[in-house]
């Protein structure tokens, strides 16, 4: 029996893991990834103390800095006994294990385009994450979305392409202003507004994109940078109040149901960010700390 199961490796997770650990909280993490989804960050250039680093490598930090085991292995279903002192298990892949409370940190997935061949070219041309970006040397790509993490990667891209289409469906960025100024003065990069792509062709990897007003995009690579969907499939049985499909959290990061905390880029609070994800974790192990000290046992 565990004083705490937190669900996820991300950002999110591995805070509270470190605080938790700072508290004296007997705690486990079950996450897939080490790091989570910053591992599909391209450039971080806003997490104070680094002016700019790959996700990777600061998932890899993070990681490092945790400095205790997880468990690799996938959770499928969450359950609930008793309502004021209750005991929760956690059911994975591999096993069962209980604790007294949980955080939950378990992220977004990344969204698809939904178009024409997107599952027959993925890793075939289509990516949802950025290879190495030297690889694109002479390389025609386009990349799709409106957010701050389209046009990072545009402009990292772009260093090493020999052209960039920059694709968004509105008629203005919501990323930085900052990021939209660069992009539109880079000369090898050029932006299409009010564009959707149709449909993706190829024999057999990618070739080209057919926009919706029926034009053709002929390129070699294109990126889909069009946020993400929160994992909350594993909420439902503990009857956890959404927002949105988001989860609710208090300002101690605590759900409506006693013992469950959720952290990240899962919860309702607005800002998406590495930077806010770790302080939400740290946050909600505080919450977990003050919740088992008042527990029933």
């Amino acid at each position: 029996m565990h004083d705490l199961i937190i669900i996820g490796g991300g950002p999110a997770g591995l805070s509270a893991g470190i605080y938790a650990r700072r508290y004296g909280i007997n705690f486990l993490v079950i996450g897939q990834i080490k790091g989570g989804t910053v591992n599909e960050a391209h450039i971080v250039d806003n997490y104070l103390g680094f002016k700019s680093i790959s996700g990777p490598d600061l998932a890899k930090k993070f990681y490092e800095h945790f400095n205790a085991k997880t468990k690799n292995e996938q959770v499928v279903k969450l359950t609930k006994k008793g309502f004021k002192s209750p005991i929760f298990e956690v059911v994975t892949d591999k096993g069962r294990y209980q604790a007294k409370s949980l955080i939950l940190g378990l992220g977004m997935k990344m969204r698809k385009l939904e178009i024409k061949n997107e599952d027959k070219f993925l890793n075939k041309g289509i990516s949802y994450c950025a290879p190495d970006v030297t690889s694109l040397k002479k390389k025609t790509v386009a990349v799709v979305g409106g957010g701050d993490s389209a046009l990072t990667l545009a402009l990292k891209v772009a260093e090493y392409a020999q052209k960039v289409y920059l694709i968004h469906r509105r008629d203005e960025f919501r990323g930085a202003p900052s990021l939209v100024k660069k992009a539109e003065k880079k000369e090898n990069i050029e932006i299409l507004y009010c564009a959707q792509v149709a449909e993706a062709k190829g024999k057999k990897s990618l070739e080209k994109i057919i926009l919706n007003n029926g034009n053709e995009v002929k390129l070699n690579e294109l990126f889909i940078e069009v946020g993400g969907v929160p994992n909350v499939h594993l909420c439902g049985e503990l009857k956890i109040e959404m927002d949105n499909n988001f989860i609710a959290v208090n300002k101690e990061q605590a759900t409506n149901v006693p013992g469950v905390f959720a952290a990240g880029d899962i919860t309702n609070n607005p800002l998406k960010q590495i930077i806010t994800a770790c302080a939400e974790g740290a946050v909600a192990a505080t919450g977990v700390y003050k919740y088992l000290r008042n527990r029933k046992n």
